[in-house]
């Protein structure tokens, strides 16, 4: 397996392992195991650097992470071409709460203020954010439908749902580029969804590879970063596994661990 891997039919290549940048605007509400302080412009600047430098080229970002949009339109202003960018349209997250909206009025919105925000012209992938409540965001609201209008007018590259059910994902498959699917040692509930992208070469995003933190159930003798990316990395739907951190020295075990379950 290759390092950098052909997201489906999008024509984007991205890196088999992509981070996650919830932890770059948000640091309420989350399930780690536990808390942390937001970094500040040059950490996260050198995190960035370090990610691109270890052959990272896939970023995940969304409205529901707080700043982190914003953040990333300045950190990546003088290094653009080298991302690939991914957000969402669905959560909101004010206050210290969310709430979510899916009517084709919040998803144009959503991504005009997404491509401000990342000061780019056109989002790379832009993926519904879901409740949980796959199957009338698919057959109900129109979100799906929105977003190829937008795709039609040039405003984004790919589409496609980051879910929570296999029905949901089942029922949008149809009509999405790619995937986000939660899988990991832990939670493989979501396996026939990856099985599915498999028999029609959609792309898929891995997302909570690592399990948000909380992988003490693959027992004491056990590597849980390893472990949890050849378990991730080597479905035969994986494109990329997405993963968390600000800690240059997490990221840069995390890509080891990615790399070698790919075997570069």
């Amino acid at each position: 397996m290759s390092w950098m891997r052909s997201m489906g039919n999008t024509g984007l290549t991205v890196s088999a392992l992509g981070l996650g940048t919830v932890k770059l605007g948000r640091n309420t509400g989350v399930k780690y195991p536990s808390g942390f302080e937001l970094p500040d412009d040059r950490s996260a600047r050198a995190l960035l650097t370090r990610a691109r430098d270890l052959g990272i080229n896939l970023l995940d970002t969304a409205p529901a992470y707080g700043t982190s949009e914003e953040r990333l339109g300045g950190l990546l202003k003088d290094d653009r071409d080298h991302w690939i960018l991914c957000t969402k349209v669905g959560e909101e997250f004010t206050d210290g709460q969310s709430s979510y909206h899916f009517s084709p009025e919040h998803v144009r919105f959503s991504v005009e203020r997404s491509l401000q925000r990342l000061k780019v012209e056109c989002l790379d992938i832009v993926l519904v954010h879901s409740d949980g409540n796959d199957l009338a965001i698919v057959e109900q609201h129109g979100t799906l439908q929105a977003l190829a209008e937008l795709k039609k007018e040039g405003k984004l590259k790919a589409l496609g749902l980051s879910g929570k059910t296999v029905d949901g994902g089942l029922a949008a498959l149809p009509d999405c580029d790619l995937m986000m699917i939660t899988y990991n040692p832990v939670e493989t509930d979501q396996a026939p969804l990856l099985d599915a992208c498999a028999d029609t070469g959609t792309g898929v995003l891995i997302k909570k590879a690592l399990a948000s933190g909380h992988l003490n159930q693959l027992g004491d003798n056990a590597d849980p970063v390893e472990t949890a990316m050849a378990f991730a990395l080597d479905h035969p739907a994986t494109t990329a596994a997405v993963v968390g951190t600000i800690t240059p020295a997490n990221l840069e075990r995390n890509v080891a661990a990615a790399r070698r379950a790919v075997g570069n």
